[in-house]
């Protein structure tokens, strides 16, 4: 799977940075009415450049999300007030550079960087942070039709910049843009929108809370043993609460899937195991749908789907035909991870 996290602030000492001194950086600051000093640490990321401060995160875009930080200033509006761990929005816009974001700095690490050097009872307990932080995110009242601009793009027919989240509604649509590519698989799409049609009654009436979208270690600000933030709102959309595990389970399986920066390394997958079941424990509604592994398996079937109809390269094409065939013989990613619960 391709993931696109925009930034992944604070994973090490900013008064260990540089002064303010980079153009871009300095333009950015001035734009956003903060004085241009300071010392910050320089970043890499999926779609953007990020500046780490003492105070604030400084995020520059590769702009290939149409309004993606607009889109996230317009989320953690909604979170003002709310019991849900963020990074207060300062300012956003777009300069020479391109779309720039500027929130403050959370204390801590991500969960991807905190994860590895964490005893096994500091890990449960901030998985146990991490599940009531998103019972008070799906307790956040949001517009029925909220949904990242680029995707609402992306929907309609332009360029799909990423593959998540899925949308259940614009399953069959998917499986149409897939017969339009050259070489597809018909006998397997016709498999695929018949699977669809079976089970697209089990979302009918569905409440829709606000969902983060792209929830793994990379987008979690951790310290002492708690979550002290979510990051990167650039995939929320109101959704049913349980696609919020399509990501999140996905990334417990498939870890080696999930790095931080191109290049990077995921989390051993094996440290990961026992995430569902203390996840679980602390927010149980979460897990509570009729019907959850169906459900599951449609929201997975979506995002291979969407794999299979716009990736560019063929290899994670061939991937995703695979795991379709292996979805509608029964198996996927999910096989032995929710028995545990």
């Amino acid at each position: 799977m391709t993931t696109a996290p925009v930034g992944d602030p604070a994973e090490s000492d900013p008064t260990e940075g540089e002064p303010a001194a980079d153009p871009a950086l300095l333009r950015t600051l001035t734009a956003a009415g903060l004085p241009a000093r300071g010392r910050f640490r320089s970043q890499g990321g999926w779609v953007s450049r990020a500046w780490v401060g003492e105070d604030h995160v400084v995020r520059l875009s590769d702009g290939r999300f149409r309004d993606a930080y607009p889109h996230e200033a317009a989320v953690v509006g909604l979170l003002e007030g709310t019991e849900v761990p963020h990074a207060p929005h300062i300012a956003h816009g777009d300069g020479p550079d391109g779309p720039w974001y500027v929130s403050e700095r959370l204390p801590g690490r991500t969960l991807h960087a905190a994860w590895p050097q964490a005893d096994p009872s500091t890990r449960r307990a901030l998985i146990e942070s991490l599940g009531s932080a998103l019972r008070a995110l799906h307790s956040v009242p949001a517009p029925e039709d909220l949904r990242p601009p680029w995707l609402i793009d992306a929907l309609a027919g332009e360029p799909w910049p990423a593959y998540h989240p899925p949308m259940v509604s614009a399953a069959q649509e998917q499986v149409e843009a897939a017969r339009r590519r050259p070489g597809h698989d018909a006998r397997l799409l016709a498999d695929v929108a018949a699977w669809l049609e079976d089970r697209v009654g089990l979302f009918a009436n569905d409440p829709h809370v606000l969902v983060h979208g792209d929830l793994h270690g990379s987008n979690v600000m951790v310290d002492q043993g708690r979550v002290t933030g979510l990051i990167d709102f650039a995939e929320a959309s109101a959704q049913p609460a349980d696609a919020e595990l399509d990501t999140l389970l996905r990334w417990c399986a498939r870890a080696e899937e999930f790095p931080p920066t191109p290049g990077g390394r995921g989390l051993e997958g094996t440290t990961l195991a026992e995430v569902p079941r203390w996840l679980h424990g602390a927010y149980p509604e979460l897990f509570e749908r009729e019907h959850l592994r169906d459900r599951l398996n449609v929201y997975d079937l979506y995002m291979e789907l969407a794999i299979y109809a716009h990736h560019p390269e063929p290899g994670p094409r061939r991937t995703a035909h695979t795991r379709l065939t292996d979805l509608l013989r029964g198996h996927n990613h999910l096989d032995g991870l929710l028995e545990q619960l």
